[in-house]
């Protein structure tokens, strides 16, 4: 049964603004509304906005808010995505979608979104001077200077290339006058942009919406000025007014040298909203290409930065505001658990967040059987984030609790058990999963009395191949990994000792490596414990995936990124798993069925009352 349509209120053109309260509001561009059911394809639906906002669906970016969540956007990249959306709003009369254009894949694109406030757009077109930066000071400007006698024609003298002088001459007819059309407001802006760098005027707009744009000389008493409307009958944009004449020389000219910094800051400001890590290098690329300024990679680096820090805040500040942030946490998610501790001279050291969903979760869905890992964090101030994830009943990545500590050491992660134990206290002994160094073998065996210690086979295989390189050929050392890799799956000793026997004809030493590596904690003819089994602890990909993406924001946007993508995740498999049909999990359905499929060629032999042998050819018994 198909499900009703819902409406899609699509907007584009214009900007995202962070609230008091953390919320994000969008504000100007132009809104249309478009029909959607659980049949339409995400193709469709990009050629629909498409032809709407007369764009490409190269680079184009599709997001929205969950339902109740206004500070995290969800994208939509493939059909899944689209189909989630849909399911997630099925009870609703509509969905507000934001539509953006990525102009480092769509280059010839121009949608950039405008904020509807009045603001200043600088559109000087200089060079960049090689001068000594120091990267990690943030407090002084970025200065890209012209000296005075340098005019507007001069700066493109400057530029490297003929083809980025053929550019400047371009974008001076860009804005031809009176009666000039465009089909958005984006393309005219986008036109008003390049002819004020082309004739080196500064500009602002006095008026900024979905129906009209007004933009002046920002030199004071100087006339220049346009205006823009949207026809009524054909919603195109058309110049209706423009004075084209300055007094002022050049608004920018006339201060004494031209500094881009604001005009640098403010697209990388814009970038950097729809895609968040975009590079230095793209960045460094992508100025030079559509505005002749050339930034060196430092300068790129901290120009980001700035506009970064402009955007999500300061990253010291953040580490200020945890304690705070912490409380808030226990205080709107009871049950949760978010501890905070600083070392002697008051620096940061270490945060424990385990959410309520995550503890009721693993304490009533999940197996238990817990992964231990880490990934290393790249912000301003760095740092390791340590993370326990568990496997839910159909074999997904189910997150339980992180931290986020100074550096990666014995006492941090004798610290996180510590905080692990009090959050997911449970009567059933634990299996964990993780690698045996980092001082984890004691500290688990510590702090976690019966728990079961299986050591993650991906690090003990890397550890053998190190220790055998120089010693043995590229090709004797896959052979002996492999073996490895099937002496931790036997089940029965006989097949164990085969394996082990297969390195032992390679390499005497390389089987008294595997002897003393304690098997007992890593291969399944001897381990007590029951890993299901996952026999590594980088389970929780997905996890780190995220922590990946948010890694260089401020601590507490990192971590609220990461409940928004845990709430997504719960609220995800509740739907899907409400429409489940039979009594096990899908995985799991699945697996069941290929055993009952392999056991047919099984026999069956009644030995003595309610004792059986089974034969088989081919299956480890």
């Amino acid at each position: 049964m198909a499900m009703k349509k819902i409406i899609a209120i699509c907007q584009s053109g214009g900007e995202f603004e962070t609230n008091d309260d953390g919320s994000l509001s969008y504000n100007g561009g132009d809104a249309y509304a478009l029909d959607l059911d659980n049949q339409m394809k995400l193709s469709d639906f990009k050629k629909e906005l498409a032809d709407t906002f007369h764009s490409s669906v190269d680079g184009m970016l599709i997001k929205y808010f969950l339902p109740g969540n206004k500070k995290t956007l969800i994208s939509i990249s493939k059909d899944k995505d689209f189909k989630r959306m849909i399911n997630f709003f099925g009870d609703s009369d509509q969905v507000d979608v934001f539509v953006m254009i990525d102009e480092g894949v769509a280059r010839n694109m121009s949608n950039m979104p405008v904020s509807r406030s009045s603001r200043t757009t600088m559109s000087e077109a200089v060079v960049l001077a090689d001068v000594p930066i120091d990267a990690m000071n943030f407090d002084d400007p970025i200065d890209i200077d012209l000296p005075i006698e340098a005019t507007p024609t001069d700066a493109f003298a400057y530029l490297e290339g003929e083809e980025h002088r053929r550019a400047a001459t371009q974008w001076e007819n860009t804005i031809t006058g009176v009666d000039q059309i465009f089909s958005s407001f984006a393309e005219f802006r986008e036109a008003l942009r390049k002819y004020s760098i082309a004739h080196g005027f500064a500009y602002k707009y006095k008026k900024n919406d979905s129906h009209r744009v007004t933009a002046k000389c920002r030199s004071e008493g100087c006339p220049w000025r346009i205006y823009a409307s949207r026809s009524p009958t054909t919603q195109v944009v058309c110049i209706k007014t423009m004075k084209p004449t300055h007094t002022c020389e050049g608004a920018s000219v006339k201060a004494g040298y031209q500094s881009t910094r604001g005009l640098v800051r403010s697209i990388i400001k814009e970038k950097l909203k729809v895609s968040p890590n975009y590079k230095p290098k793209d960045i460094a690329s992508y100025i030079k290409r559509e505005y002749g300024i050339q930034l060196n990679y430092t300068q790129a680096w901290r120009a980001k930065e700035m506009a970064r820090e402009q955007l999500q805040g300061s990253y010291k500040e953040a580490y200020t505001q945890l304690p705070y942030f912490c409380e808030r946490i226990m205080e709107t998610n009871p049950g949760s658990i978010a501890t905070f501790a600083t070392k002697e001279d008051s620096s940061f050291h270490r945060l424990f967040i385990s959410f309520h969903a995550s503890i009721s979760g693993f304490q009533q869905g999940c197996r238990p059987l817990l992964f231990l890992d880490s990934n290393q964090l790249y912000s301003k101030y760095q740092g390791t984030l340590l993370a326990a994830t568990a496997a839910d009943g159909d074999d997904g990545v189910f997150p339980v609790a992180f931290a986020v500590v100074d550096s990666e050491t014995d006492e941090n992660w004798h610290w996180f058990l510590l905080e692990l134990k009090s959050a997911v206290s449970t009567s059933r002994p634990i299996t964990f999963v993780a690698d045996f160094e980092k001082g984890l073998r004691e500290s688990l065996r510590e702090i976690f009395h019966n728990c079961q210690h299986g050591y993650c086979l991906r690090y003990l295989a890397e550890k053998l191949d190190n220790d055998l390189t120089g010693q043995f050929s590229h090709e004797a050392r896959r052979l002996m990994v492999q073996d490895f890799y099937a002496a931790a799956y036997a089940y029965k000793l006989e097949s164990f000792e085969h394996c082990t026997e297969n390195m032992k004809s390679i390499s005497p030493e390389a089987y008294d490596w595997v002897i003393r590596s304690e098997p007992e904690c890593w291969a399944n003819a001897f381990f007590g414990g029951a890993r299901y089994n996952h026999i590594t602890s980088n389970f929780g990909e997905l996890f780190y995936s995220w922590v990946t993406e948010a890694n260089e924001l401020p601590i507490t946007q990192m971590v609220d990124v990461l409940r928004g993508k845990m709430m997504e995740l719960i609220y995800t498999r509740r739907v899907e798993s409400s429409k489940w049909g039979t009594r096990l999990t899908p995985s799991m359905e699945e697996k069941l069925q290929n055993e009952i499929s392999k056991s047919r060629s099984l026999q069956v032999l009644l030995s003595h009352d309610n004792t059986f042998e089974v034969r088989g050819e081919d299956v480890d018994l």
